[in-house]
């Protein structure tokens, strides 16, 4: 990450300060009256310090290079999307999380394919099984997803995102 903080024309001073910010921490745990053992933290940012909302987007600023579809990373989260109207949509639409998968490995950022959804937003009826993968992980297909706290549904219909709010008021 300081590489590319760096290669990004930062001035080298506050490389430097970052630098400082990040190596050499350290962190223990304490379980009822007992200390853990002081360990090294080898990466992340401390949660509750400024300089985390600031590195993160700086983490992140080469993520959409090479993407064809539009990419909308918001904090742990990540949504992927394409208007698909044929095959080629399809095939670029899958390179594009090829490489997502690729950008991630690179970067030693964890995506979790299982927690992924594919959805198809239609009011056409679905002809195929979606068939995309992540990172050598078949994504399934899925009639709803959430997204900023919002349930979309494949249908446009708001029945999902109504009934959990219901639910959550009552």
């Amino acid at each position: 990450m300081l590489t590319k903080i760096a290669n990004s024309g930062v001035d080298s001073r506050v490389v430097v300060w970052i630098r400082e910010f990040l190596l050499g921490r350290t962190q223990r745990v304490r379980v009822g009256g007992q200390l853990s053992e002081e360990v090294r933290v080898t990466s992340g940012v401390q949660q509750g310090r400024v300089l985390g909302p600031l590195l993160f987007p700086a983490y992140l600023n080469d993520i959409w290079g090479n993407m064809e579809s539009t990419i909308r990373p918001f904090a742990d989260d990540c949504v992927i999307y394409r208007k698909i109207m044929n095959d080629a949509d399809m095939e670029i639409f899958q390179k594009d999380l090829g490489r997502l998968g690729d950008w991630a490995v690179e970067n030693a950022m964890k995506i979790n394919a299982i927690k992924s959804k594919a959805v198809r937003f239609t009011r056409a009826r679905a002809k195929e099984p979606l068939n995309y993968s992540l990172l050598d992980t078949l994504i399934p297909d899925a009639s709803s997803c959430k997204y900023l706290g919002t349930n979309l549904s494949s249908d446009f219909s708001c029945a999902d995102q109504v009934n959990y709010t219901v639910r959550k008021a009552w």
